[in-house]
């Protein structure tokens, strides 16, 4: 098939939370997207409907981005259908909630689960795209990853590890991909997901998304429109940027400022 006059995006783990908004923001902007699921069919369907009255065409596309020939099967059929691939928005994630102390309650298996999606699958999925956009001379990528790949606290030990790798590895490939692919990552905090309340439960997730809202010095809890928003800009508009993690997380990371009318400061 002829390549299309639109861009085309593959959105990773997009039938709902972040991935979702991301997909919807990119038919907004007048992309073309392939929606994947692993189970989410329901949603994954929904979502693409939700594109498509944005005027853009979509695939809704079952895969398990740690399954390589799923990942290969799944950017061949966009190539096939409109003869290019602009834009890769790794979303995919995996976890296991577990208590930090609670060194038992992770096993081998568990790190190669979280492992396999969060960095194997990313990598398949970079590794997949790449000749089609190194062939149309430019192609864009972000890995959405998390804020504990950075301070090491997460929703386990495994899933901060597995994006801590992910935050290195979108360095790594970033000396490769230049100078026709950019590739960066979005490090985000707390988001207002179902797959977070669904991890956490419902009291122990309201009662963090109250409590964070109060320490954040921006005073709020992300949205999934709001990383989408901030994933679509990189993929768009960071044509000089690559390598990068940037955090997005209402300035926790800053840390609270000392009170400097008591001493407390140095």
């Amino acid at each position: 098939m002829a390549a299309s006059n639109k861009k085309v995006a593959i959105v990773t783990g997009s039938a709902t939370g972040v991935g979702a908004a991301a997909a919807i923001l990119l038919a907004e902007h007048g992309c073309n997207v392939v929606i994947n699921y692993t189970r989410s069919q329901t949603e994954a369907e929904e979502t693409a409907a939700t594109c498509r009255a944005k005027g853009a065409e979509t695939i809704v596309f079952q895969a398990d981005v740690s399954d390589d020939d799923a990942c290969q099967a799944m950017v061949k059929a966009a190539g096939d259908q409109w003869g290019r691939i602009d834009y890769l928005i790794n979303n995919a994630a995996r976890t296991k909630f577990n208590p930090y102390k609670k060194l038992d309650g992770v096993s081998k298996q568990d790190f190669l689960d979280i492992y396999a999606v969060n960095v194997v699958g990313a990598y398949q999925m970079v590794r997949a795209v790449t000749p089609w956009m190194k062939k149309q001379g430019q192609g864009s990528i972000v890995n959405d990853s998390s804020i504990g790949g950075v301070t090491g606290i997460g929703s386990s030990i495994p899933y901060a590890a597995s994006k801590a790798a992910l935050n290195l590895m979108t360095k790594s490939l970033a000396h490769v991909l230049a100078p026709e692919i950019n590739i960066n990552t979005v490090a985000p905090g707390m988001i207002q997901t179902r797959w977070l309340k669904g991890g956490m439960g419902d009291e122990q997730y309201e009662a963090m998304i109250k409590t964070q809202g109060a320490l954040l010095p921006l005073k709020k809890v992300a949205t999934a429109e709001d990383i989408a928003a901030v994933l679509v800009w990189f993929l768009e508009s960071a044509h000089l940027i690559t390598g990068e993690t940037l955090i997005v997380d209402s300035g926790i990371h800053i840390g609270t400022l000392p009170n400097y009318s008591s001493g407390d400061a140095y």
